[in-house]
């Protein structure tokens, strides 16, 4: 509960200290609020500033709707900066920011490496920067490929619950009448599947061993926006003689890092 004391009134912008020092402070008072500060001195003591410098600060962030305060509650992030989280996130594609990751993945190991999201039940890819391993795999920017087949859309299901997997599994089914999501070549039960599942979901990662075609395999992981749900996959992909269970194992922590530092890029 904020301290009632501590609760300015709103005031004039042209009380507030200028220069860059005072624009670091009111990025800094915003953090603070952001990391769970609710009153004037928990501000204060996050930033380092006094009680009347972050008095004035807060002031004028409430003022210009970086941050409001709310009766039995203190401050909170403001509308402004809803704002323009959104329009930040819709001013660059998100292709456009995942392609240093994957430029710098490609050029680490050689495979190949994709962007996709998830469309329905299917992948759409986004982006593909092809290996320099072994022939070049069918994947290509526009293409699409059945959810549960591949790595990248099992790390896309890994928030999922697992009565959605089970629906993919069905659909594989041949009395379901429809085309298989998990490919005839690979028989496995729905057991099987919910354990692999499972161990993904605990990992972070997923694999694809050749689920979607022979010799192919792929280690995958998910992309998370601000909200904290998952958005996009990023996967490294390559033949079978270049891609085993070893390498597999050495690659998680890698792309793992990579699809981290891409949800940061988007709040995440």
């Amino acid at each position: 509960m904020q301290d009632t004391s501590d609760t300015p009134s709103v005031a004039s912008k042209d009380a507030a200290p200028t220069g860059t020092q005072t624009l670091l402070r009111g990025l800094g008072a915003v953090q603070a609020v952001a990391s769970g500060a609710r009153d004037l001195k928990e501000i204060a003591r996050l930033t380092g500033t006094t009680r009347s410098t972050t008095h004035r600060l807060v002031s004028c962030l409430v003022d210009e709707r970086y941050l409001r305060v709310l009766p039995q509650v203190g401050y909170l992030l403001g509308p402004k900066l809803i704002e323009l989280g959104f329009q930040a996130r819709d001013e660059v594609p998100l292709a456009m920011l995942a392609r240093p990751f994957l430029d710098e993945l490609s050029a680490l190991t050689g495979d190949t490496v994709h962007l996709a999201v998830r469309d329905s039940d299917e992948v759409l890819y986004l982006q593909k920067n092809p290996g320099r391993n072994g022939p070049e795999m069918r994947s290509r920017v526009g293409h699409r490929m059945p959810l549960a087949r591949t790595g990248i859309g099992k790390a896309l299901l890994l928030d999922s619950p697992e009565s959605e997997w089970l629906r993919l599994y069905q659909l594989s089914q041949p009395e379901g009448g429809r085309n298989p999501l998990w490919p005839a070549h690979q028989e496995q039960s729905w057991e099987q599947i919910r354990q692999r599942m499972r161990e993904y979901v605990e990992g972070g990662y997923a694999f694809d061993l050749e689920d979607n075609e022979p010799s192919i395999r792929c280690v995958a992981a998910p992309v998370r926006d601000a909200s904290k749900h998952i958005v996009a996959g990023i996967s490294i992909a390559s033949t079978l003689p270049y891609m085993p269970l070893e390498k597999m194992a050495e690659l998680v922590p890698v792309i793992k890092q990579a699809a981290a530092r891409l949800s940061a890029e988007l709040g995440g």
